[in-house]
């Protein structure tokens, strides 16, 4: 009798017992922007941003935490804490009791103590994964007692926001969370300390009218929606869709709201370079001493220019400030400071393009920096209207000096404009009432202020950015009253005159310094011009840190008072 052999493969012969190694089985996901499957370890290496649209995936607060602060610095704070169910709410406990098993924690958001790049701050992170980041009792008491002892401690507060609003299963007490918290907010305020929001996607409803943007500094990442009102919410109000892109990040960026996007992979540097920004220190020279022995002396090639420079007439320095290709207040910046960070946003209505503002270094000082851009090229000068500034524009720029005074940082502005917009829209606004808010609230202000005549100086404009401790001109620069085209138009009827209203508007550097208006007349070495903008550049940054070494020792009424005696004697 005949046995069959076992494992005969009738086409490759006996079957042996030889392991086999099957690849290794993956996980992906479908990304929410693009709709592409990604590969989920593809996806956790770039920040759980998606590779190919950059779309910014929710993050749970532990995870965000992990990518935020520095390994093993944190320390939790009040881990116990949770709602209650002050209403008694049908399956509300229940609900909780849920949210809790599948994220660890006890509520929507962790605090508690880090460092940030070695920087020391209060933290609190929201978690969208708990109940979508609903701000009930529990978490409104833990940010409020974050906010108490960072106040406490003298430490700065950063504050990651998720959250879809208000948690409805606690009624009114609920939203007094609103209050209670951004009364909080206030009391850390007004210790001087500094307080740095970031919204992630969404934040909407109590939490943005609350703490969410009440930030010195609100920072964004990109396409999160931030509203009080969901998008579903209108479109039911109103009856109509709503536009692509309403409410998110850009949105708010351009409507004055939020002062920065930040890209995932950048915002922990992000926010070290902020934090160490906003140290406190004393007095206004803090300069780097080995930053002292920079040269900074005009080129020789700009001082061989600069003797055969002719003298210009007044008319001819008027076409020189108008110039497209004159050196801009950015030139400037970019020239003389270190790591300038623009902000923006009137927090109001708009970011204003004609104003560009932000934070820097003064060889190791930290200043605040204005200044009004016409633009380099159509395209540009259309953006930025000219350099003619809006009402939000000025209350950007009053936003950035109230900030700088609260944090004890000089403020330098950089003033090239024919004056503010004159439009419907721009009265519709207030134009009358931003201009005359920054006269009155630049000439109280207790650091010091320093303005730069860097082209033109147009008349209320001009002058709204200008009520500092000194003002400087460049050579060339104008300032008048109007231009002389309107001076000409209304004294003598006939624009065409304007040549003529030059000379007798007394509107040059040289005429004003004898006036009294300017202190400090800022050689252009021939003319404000590409080549000329190191020597230029070195000239002020002498000059402005012999200024702040001059402020150093002065309290901030005696800044504003002499602020005061300046104009005065007009």
């Amino acid at each position: 009798m005949k046995t069959k052999q076992k494992g005969i493969n009738k086409l490759e012969g006996p079957v042996t017992d030889i392991p086999i190694e099957l690849p290794e089985r993956r996980a992906y996901v479908k990304c929410p922007g693009c709709r592409r499957i990604i590969d989920l370890e593809q996806l956790e290496a770039s920040h759980d941003v998606c590779p190919r649209c950059g779309h910014h995936m929710r993050l749970g607060a532990r995870k965000r935490l992990e990518a935020t602060v520095d390994a093993g610095s944190f320390e939790e704070w009040d881990a116990e804490l949770e709602a209650t169910d002050i209403l008694a709410f049908p399956g509300y406990t229940e609900k909780l009791e849920r949210a809790q098993r599948s994220t660890g924690d006890k509520d929507a958001v962790l605090c508690g103590r880090a460092t940030i790049g070695g920087e020391p701050c209060a933290i609190f992170i929201m978690d969208g994964d708990f109940m979508m980041g609903s701000m009930g009792s529990g978490v409104g008491e833990k940010i409020c007692r974050t906010f108490e002892r960072a106040a406490e401690l003298r430490l700065p507060v950063v504050g990651i926001t998720v959250s879809g609003g208000a948690r409805m299963q606690e009624g009114t007490t609920s939203l007094m969370q609103m209050a209670k918290v951004s009364c909080a907010v206030q009391r850390h305020r007004a210790a001087g300390l500094f307080y740095l929001s970031v919204i992630t996607d969404p934040t909407t409803g109590g939490v943005t009218a609350s703490f969410a943007m009440l930030g010195d500094i609100i920072l964004a990442e990109p396409g999160a929606l931030i509203g009080f009102a969901g998008p579903r919410v209108i479109e039911q109000t109103i009856g109509e869709k709503l536009p692509e892109g309403f409410q998110r990040a850009q949105f708010q960026l351009e409507h004055g709201f939020v002062d920065q996007i930040v890209e995932r992979k950048e915002l922990k540097l992000t926010l070290y370079r902020i934090l160490k920004l906003h140290h406190k220190k004393e007095g206004y020279a803090n300069f780097d001493p080995v930053r002292e022995a920079d040269c900074l002396e005009a080129t020789e090639l700009m001082k061989e220019r600069a003797t055969k420079a002719k003298a210009l007439s007044a008319w001819e320095k008027v076409k020189a400030a108008r110039k497209v290709d004159r050196l801009a207040s950015v030139d400037y910046i970019e020239q003389i400071f270190d790591e300038f960070m623009e902000l923006h946003g009137d927090r109001q209505f708009r970011d204003d393009p004609a104003i560009v503002g932000g934070v820097a270094y003064l060889d190791g000082q930290p200043v605040t920096v204005i200044g009004v851009h016409k633009g380099k090229d159509l395209k540009e000068c259309m953006h930025r209207n000219y350099g003619m500034p809006s009402p939000e524009g000025y209350r950007k720029a009053l936003r950035l000096m109230k900030q700088a005074e609260k944090f004890k940082r000089p403020v330098i502005t950089f003033v090239n404009t024919s004056g503010a917009f004159c439009g419907m829209e721009a009265e519709e606004r207030g134009q009358g009432e931003a201009i005359a808010r920054n006269l009155y609230e630049m000439s109280g202000l207790k650091v010091p202020v320093l303005c730069i005549m860097i082209g033109e100086g147009g008349s209320g404009g001009a002058l709204a950015l200008s009520v500092g401790n000194e003002v400087w001109m460049l050579e060339n620069a104008t300032y008048s009253i109007l231009s002389p085209e309107g001076f000409a138009s209304i004294l003598w009827k006939d624009g065409r005159r304007a040549k003529e209203a030059s000379g007798v508007m007394k509107i040059t550097a040289q005429d004003l310094k004898a006036l009294g208006v300017i202190e400090e007349i800022i050689p252009e070495y021939g003319m404000a011009d590409q080549p000329a903008l190191i020597s230029i550049s070195r000239y002020m940054k002498r000059h402005i840190k012999t200024f702040l070494k001059k402020q150093n020792g002065k309290t901030g009424d005696q800044l504003a008072a002499e602020r005061y005696q300046r104009f005065r004697v007009f």
